[in-house]
C-alpha cells in the first residue's frame, strides 16, 4: 500500500450557539485564525462543513453539533487552545466545548458538500477525474447539485460530489488531500458517505 500522504487527523470541538448565517463560512474561519493564527499558515488545514438545520433565519447549530478541523497532527496541540474559548462568528456568540482527536479512517464512499470548479458540468466531472489520476486515486463518481457560498463580500461556486468504490488507500488519500481549492470554507473535504441513493 502506497502512503497516503502527511498524517491528518480531525480535530473535533463541541460547538453550541445562535444561528449562524448560510454563508457562515467566511466568518468562521476569520474568527479561528484571530484565536490561533497558526492555522492561516498551513494550506493544508480544512474546517468540515457543520450539520446544521436551515431556517427562515439561517442555520441552526443542533444540539450534539461538532466543529472539526482537519488538519496535520503535527499542529493538534497547539490548535486544542480552543476548547472552552467563546467565539462570535459574524456577530453571532458561539461556544466551544471540549475538544478530541479522531483518526480519519478509510470508508469506500465519500462525500464533499462543495468541490470547486468550472461552471460547465462535463467540464468539471473532466476536472476532478483528471486530479484524481494526478493523485493516483481510481474512484467512481456521481456530481450533485451545484452550490455556491456567498456572504456579500465573496463567492465560491462547485458541486456536491460522491466518490465511491474507493480502496482503502485511496479513500485516505482523498480525505487528507481534498480536491479543489478552498478548505479553509469548508470546500473540497470529503466525509463518509453511506447511502449514494441519497444523493440530492
Amino acid at each position: 500500500m502506497n502512503a497516503p500522504g502527511p498524517e491528518m487527523i480531525d480535530l473535533m470541538f463541541e460547538i453550541s450557539g445562535g444561528t449562524l448565517p448560510v454563508a457562515y463560512h467566511y466568518a468562521l474561519w476569520r474568527e479561528l485564525i484571530r484565536l490561533v493564527p497558526k492555522l492561516g499558515e498551513d494550506e493544508s488545514v480544512g474546517v468540515v462543513p457543520l450539520r446544521t438545520a436551515e431556517s427562515n433565519e439561517g442555520m441552526l447549530l443542533p444540539k450534539r453539533a461538532k466543529l472539526i478541523l482537519r488538519l496535520p497532527q503535527t499542529l493538534a496541540e497547539s490548535v486544542s487552545c480552543l476548547a472552552q474559548r467563546q467565539m462570535l462568528v459574524a456577530g453571532i456568540e458561539v461556544q466551544l466545548g471540549a475538544c478530541k482527536t479522531r483518526p480519519i479512517q478509510h470508508y469506500p464512499t465519500l462525500h464533499a458538500q462543495l468541490v470547486t470548479g468550472v461552471e460547465d458540468e462535463i467540464a468539471f466531472v473532466s476536472e476532478v477525474e483528471s486530479a484524481l489520476s494526478a493523485m493516483g486515486v481510481r474512484a467512481k463518481l456521481i456530481c450533485g447539485q451545484r452550490r455556491t457560498l456567498d456572504d456579500g463580500d465573496r463567492s465560491i461556486s462547485g458541486y456536491s460530489l460522491v466518490l465511491h468504490d474507493l480502496l482503502p488507500e485511496d479513500s485516505l488519500r482523498v480525505q487528507y488531500a481534498g480536491l479543489g481549492s478552498d478548505r479553509r470554507f469548508g470546500c473540497g473535504i470529503f466525509v463518509p458517505y453511506k447511502v449514494i441513493s441519497g444523493l440530492e
